[in-house]
């Protein structure tokens, strides 16, 4: 089957699937008891949202320790420490 000259040259119609980037962070879900650091296995209570779309999760204790360098590096974070010292409700 031969192409004619108009269809050899026609470019395809733009698709218009992608929604407006602002470049706000999408809201994150809480973290659950499900969500352990990547560094020991202990409760996550901070989510890092690296600038490549990567995540990383931290407990407390580890968050400290890497947290200075990976804001430094653009990353937003989600920290979630303040539960640990939050008395529960009676």
């Amino acid at each position: 089957m031969q192409q004619t000259e108009a269809s050899r040259t026609q470019q395809p119609e733009a698709r218009d699937e992608e929604g407006d980037v602002t470049g706000a962070i999408a809201p994150t879900e809480p973290l659950t008891a499900l969500d352990v650091c990547d560094r020991c296995g202990a409760q996550a209570y901070v989510r890092v949202l690296l600038p490549n779309s990567g995540e990383l999760l931290f407990c407390a204790h580890h968050s400290r320790e890497y947290l200075p360098a990976l804001k430094k590096a653009g990353a937003e974070v989600q920290d979630e420490t303040e539960r640990l010292i939050t008395k529960p409700e009676s």
